[in-house]
């Protein structure tokens, strides 16, 4: 059987060396180098062909890509690397990855074309001074035959292993049974669901109740279609770690129904929790697991596969027997896992790894997106960017010398367009061409510092510059799925200063792209409903599948209550106090326990606990405290016991009102005094207008579907398992609209 390998993954493997350098260089963006290519190659005579697509073969080695051009009449082929700055600055084991991959493309020709020699250029192409820099080298075809065979005789190996790990995986699949025996209600229909879709490359949006067992009812069908050969990886993407905590736990449930399993799994944490030394930068000469980690991550390597799971503790264990950074050891290991489980940014962010590393090498994913009713907003910020001219302005005075021509010129056209300002608040066509052009020129002239000078640019000027080339970013990709805003700054400054926002409000044109690289796209939580909403926030593919799963729940486990006098607007707050803490007493002393109480915004919250201490100092309470470390939060559930009682206050939406499992008497009932709507506000009123003009019906996309999924999702805190009974209170009057209870689980029974 043959292993494939793109020619960029196999030189990355066999021809990287030295240091992990990650020193911010100003490099092209991702459309500056597609039009470097585009220039070089448009400068070329006729007859000069581009991206050449090219295979060869070595033993059971597969090797392909796409050479960057090839010049018949010179007999030249070219691998175009952009850049900006002192080509010399570049460093050597760089030079050297780039000569590994034009010398594999070279031979990969030599063989198509039937060449006996070959002059193998780099060109490297500098963005701002539109110059080549050409070097070169005479070849025969026998010496880039011997090359390439060297190559992948140091790959080979490797590959042969990779290839045993993956036929004895796949055996090991196929015989996998279902851990626990028997599925649960629901459960196993839903694994037939996601099993189906991974075979027919669709994808699928699943509505299935806690209790069920989601997150192992969507791992194993996508493990067993691994072992059918319809996938080559899994990647479990989440909104937050406790998500992350139940696949790793669910996997392990594999291993110990089936000793053997050779299975390979990765946890993806962020760099500030697996970083060492986050005094130093990520570079040889500052940080002594970045010196020599190319050199000894082979090692490292091996060693890592030695754990069946590659939990954060397991991939430090290893990384630092080789003295190597764990975070960068983990992105290297996340070619070679099975499964890989981590946030939504490593697939569906602009600069998303996992992404990347499924389109250069092809592979056939299954992703799967955990608690999905997170994921709009979650996408929306993601393709959301804000220039503060607040952080302009400070970065405008410690900039170099070099830059206040640049500078100037953007603060002109800035105090340019608030003088035309008319509101605090303004929506904008688009970005105003003069402004956007200056914020060109000056990410531009902030580029040409860096590459000639680095350490005259200081980190406040650095790091406008990076939001600038984000914001510059989805400037180029601006439509009517954003807005552009411009909001007046209240911090007290001399001079009045904006924010001005690109600022997603629809995420399905660029979470569309993602969809059509992965083999099957699964999207799955307790609450997706309406279907409708979340289908167009997601840009789903027209023939993607729905199912909605019934759970083991009973009405009879679940009493529901409406609170029908209480209004929880803003203008009643002070008319609610004394009704809701009043109505928690009441039920407190008819059944003492646990209880979360929800409310809408920590001010909120702070007078209805304030109110339970004046007028019920029985009663024990503790409360949710805004920015709450990890520690403070596990300190607040702590309180949530069996042999316990009393009332927790929470923010609907905040850290405690969805993925916490308070199972039995650790939980007993809540208090949900909101409808959760967002707060109406210019933004929210904007994105509703948006909403109006996209689908017609712009306050339900706003405010009422994202407020109703926070509410059933905070109630989901009550009844974990089929043994669990508890009460729900359902504080506010709206709650008796029928637009509103059409919105509640259908199994609840909301009393009359």
């Amino acid at each position: 059987m043959s292993y494939v390998v793109a020619v960029r993954t196999l030189c990355e493997f066999t021809a990287r060396r030295g240091d992990l350098d990650l020193r911010f260089t100003p490099a092209p963006s991702a459309l500056e180098g597609i039009a470097g290519h585009q220039v070089v190659t448009a400068r070329r005579a006729s007859g000069y062909e581009t991206e050449v697509t090219l295979t060869g073969t070595h033993g059971s080695l597969t090797v392909r890509g796409r050479a960057d051009g090839y010049d018949p009449a010179l007999n030249r082929l070219e691998e175009i690397k952009t850049h900006r700055g002192d080509l010399d600055r570049m460093p050597a084991n760089h030079r050297a990855l780039h000569w590994a991959q034009a010398l594999v493309y070279g031979h990969l020709l030599c063989e198509a074309r039937g060449l006996a020699e070959l002059t193998v250029a780099l060109v490297y192409f500098d963005i701002a001074s539109q110059k080549e820099t050409v070097l070169t080298e005479q070849h025969t075809a026998a010496s880039l035959r011997a090359f390439f065979e060297d190559q992948c005789e140091r790959f080979i190996a490797w590959a042969l292993r990779e290839e045993a790990h993956r036929e004895a995986r796949n055996a090991a699949l196929n015989a996998l049974r279902f851990p626990y025996g028997e599925f649960r209600s629901g459960q196993r229909e839903l694994s037939v669901a996601v099993f189906r879709a991974a075979r027919d490359a669709r994808c699928l949006m699943a509505q299935a109740p806690t209790g069920i067992g989601k997150t192992l009812g969507t791992i194993f069908p996508l493990l067993k279609a691994c072992g059918a050969d319809h996938l080559d990886r899994v990647f479990f993407l989440t909104a937050k770690t406790p998500g992350r905590a139940l696949a790793l736990d669910a996997i392990e449930s594999l291993h110990r129904s089936e000793a053997a399993l050779p299975l390979r799994t990765l946890e993806l944490v962020a760099r500030d929790k697996a970083c060492e030394h986050p005094d130093k930068s990520c570079d040889g000469e500052s940080c002594p697991l970045a010196r020599g980690f190319y050199d000894r991550l082979p090692a490292a390597r091996d060693t890592a596969l030695q754990a069946r799971t590659l939990d954060r503790a397991a991939v430090r264990e290893a990384a630092l027997a080789h003295d190597i950074c764990p975070y960068y050891l983990a992105q290297e290991m996340a070619r070679w896992c099975d499964v890989v489980v981590g946030d939504y940014n490593y697939y569906f962010d602009s600069s998303a790894m996992l992404y990347a590393l499924t389109q250069l090498n092809g592979w056939r994913v299954a992703v799967l997106a955990d608690e999905a009713h997170n994921l709009p907003d979650r996408a929306r910020r993601m393709y959301s960017a804000t220039l503060d001219q607040y952080a302009f302005r400070g970065a405008r005075h410690t900039a170099p010398a070099a830059l206040k021509k640049p500078f100037d010129r953007l603060n002109r056209e800035w105090n340019a367009l608030n003088r035309e300002r008319k509101t605090a608040y303004e929506v904008l066509p688009d970005v105003p061409p003069k402004l956007q052009s200056a914020l060109q020129n000056l990410t531009s002239s902030i580029g040409d510092q860096l590459a000639e000078a680095p350490q005259s640019v200081d980190e406040t000027t650095l790091r406008f510059y990076f939001d600038a080339l984000h914001f510059a970013s989805l400037v180029e990709e601006f439509g009517a799925h954003s807005i552009v805003d411009v909001t007046l700054d209240t911090r007290q400054s001399a001079k009045a200063t904006t924010e001005i926002c690109v600022r997603n409000v629809i995420p399905a044109p660029f979470l569309k792209p993602r969809y059509a690289a992965a083999r099957a796209t699964i999207v799955f939580s307790g609450t997706l409903s309406p279907q409708h909403f979340y289908r167009d926030m997601l840009g789903l593919p027209d023939d993607t599948g729905w199912l909605e799963v019934e759970g083991p729940f009973r009405a009879e486990q679940l009493d529901v209550r409406v609170a029908r006098h209480v209004s929880t607007r803003w203008r009643d707050r002070e008319r609610s106090l004394e009704p809701i803490v009043d109505l928690i007493a009441q039920q407190y002393a008819a059944r003492p326990g646990n209880y979360l109480g929800f409310l809408s915004s920590f001010d909120y919250l702070q007078r209805v606990a304030g109110s339970m201490r004046e007028r019920h100092p029985h009663v024990p309470i503790w409360t949710q405290e805004p920015r709450m470390d990890e520690a403070s939060r596990d300190a607040f559930l702590a309180r949530f016991t069996t042999g316990s009682a009393g009332v927790g206050f929470a923010v609907l939406g905040g850290a405690f009102s969805e993925g916490v499992d308070l199972v039995g008497e650790r939980l007993i009932g809540a208090f949900i005094a909101t409808l959760g709507l967002p707060q109406m506000n210019d933004v929210n009123e904007q994105m509703r207008r948006t909403f109006d003009t996209q689908f017609g019906n712009g306050y339900d996309y706003a405010y009422l579907y994202p407020g109703m999924q926070k509410v059933v999702q905070a109630a989901g805190r009550v009844i974990r398992t089929e043994h669990d009974a508890g009460v729900v209170h359902l504080i506010d009057d709206r709650y008796q609209r029928a637009d509103v209870r059409r919105l509640l689980p259908r199994w609840w029974k909301v009393e009359a």
